[in-house]
């Protein structure tokens, strides 16, 4: 009989040691803060047997969170996490939520209730360039030298990926300067360049080739990439544009490219090739070159962002800022898009959320969607390049925007949530871009 109940007791130790390992598991993925807007009802499901308190910080004035549930919260009021929270916003400042179980504390949450933003959707075809900070190295080659042997003499020194800033103590503007100043070098060529976060001297000795009598050290490089993509909100407060909703990646080295400077131009697209399973569709366009309509200043993982030039912003004065959507707010469901399949003109198409991941690694892939508009469909056959960028509204906010489609369907994509793009224009404005 003692063996019994030794065993029924390990049995309950054991389930009481599990169930607090697979719930410290699950709040390890939350964030260490969740960002709230002021005067709002947001809902919290974490649906766990576990437990929440909520203090608004005393070091701070103003009350953040007005109710819990439709009650005031009062400290040291635990209320239980297996229903939904209802959680009631006041003016903006910081709350704390504890959350633990059997009154143990397993994890603190900082919970940030910030101003509503209000932007300007667009989903206007954009040409973009960017010219790389630095001549980006894509790989080295081997060449016939004048000696009929074949020379790489790059081989080995400069890698794909590296930035090359200085030739011989001359910084080096593109990619034609940097060919002139090698064919134009006696003995060794004395490289400065960027390779990850390492700044580095290179020394290389070029050896004539035999096809042209010029000096080479054989290897390829390049200086600038275009393309087609969707120009996501306009925010009239900070003037700041973001587009894309992820970055710029080189096709050869698979690396975020540097940007020295860059420009987005309006495009009128001519022709769609439509998506298959296992071929990604693609827009075709004519971009005026003419005609700068905003300034790139960062590329980075969460789209590319920078300022619209005055005559742009004129142009969008009469349009309605929208409110935008917190991860919070965000609902599995109808939505719909705007985006330009044809000419200019921008059209909203009917889409589905099947599902939201508010606590998604990659920012880029913080929603599944899927094309439900059956004229878009018969377009484009559903996701197609060019469209990434492409805003998504939901019960009157934008909430985020497209950004890869899956190649086996067509149908079917990811989206960042607005609130990622916010977070790196942020970045943008304090650091003085914004006007």
């Amino acid at each position: 009989m003692r063996s019994k109940f030794k065993i029924i007791g390990l049995l309950i130790v054991s389930a009481v040691m599990g169930y607090f390992i697979g719930s410290a598991a699950f709040l390890m993925q939350f964030p260490d803060e969740i960002r709230l807007t002021e005067f709002n009802t947001h809902e919290l499901n974490i649906r766990l047997p576990l437990s929440a308190t909520f203090h608004n910080l005393p070091q701070y004035e103003t009350v953040a969170v007005a109710k819990v549930n439709h009650q005031p919260i009062c400290e040291n009021t635990r209320l239980s996490l297996q229903q939904p929270l209802t959680i009631q916003t006041d003016s903006s400042g910081l709350a704390e939520m504890t959350i633990g179980a059997f009154g143990v504390p397993i994890r603190r949450i900082l919970l940030d209730v910030v101003p509503e933003v209000e932007v300007i959707p667009l989903g206007m075809a954009i040409g973009v360039r960017i010219n790389t900070d630095g001549i980006m190295v894509l790989g080295t080659g081997s060449f016939q030298g004048e000696d009929g042997e074949a020379h790489s003499p790059a081989d080995g020194q400069l890698m794909a990926g590296d930035l090359i800033f200085l030739v011989n103590g001359q910084p080096v503007k593109n990619k034609e300067i940097l060919s002139l100043m090698v064919a134009e070098s006696e003995g060794d060529v004395i490289f400065y360049l960027r390779r990850d976060d390492e700044e580095m001297e290179i020394v290389i000795t070029p050896q004539v080739a035999s096809a042209d009598d010029v000096r080479r050290i054989g290897a390829w490089v390049r200086d600038s990439t275009k393309g087609i993509g969707t120009i996501t909100y306009f925010n009239p407060r900070t003037g700041v544009f973001g587009a894309l909703g992820h970055g710029i990646i080189d096709v050869d080295t698979r690396q975020m490219m540097s940007v020295k400077d860059g420009f987005i131009m309006p495009s009128t697209v001519t022709d769609v090739q439509r998506g298959a399973r296992g071929l990604p569709g693609e827009l075709e366009g004519d971009v005026d070159t003419r005609y700068v309509i905003g300034e790139i200043v960062v590329n980075s993982p969460s789209g590319i962002y920078g300022t619209l030039t005055d005559t742009m912003r004129k142009e969008l004065a009469d349009k309605t800022p929208v409110p935008i959507a917190l991860r919070s707010h965000i609902m599995e469901g109808p939505a719909t898009i705007l985006t330009t399949v044809s000419g200019q003109n921008v059209q909203e198409y009917e889409i589905y959320i099947e599902n939201v991941n508010r606590f998604a690694d990659d920012d880029t892939k913080g929603m599944i969607i899927r094309i439900t508009d059956p004229a878009l469909l018969k377009k484009t056959g559903g996701i197609v390049q060019g469209m990434s960028g492409s805003p998504i509204l939901q019960n009157g906010r934008i909430i985020g925007a497209v950004t890869h489609v899956f190649v086996q369907d067509p149908t079917k994509g990811y989206g960042i949530f607005i609130e990622s793009m916010m977070e790196q224009e942020a970045l943008v404005t304090f650091g003085g871009i914004a006007v």
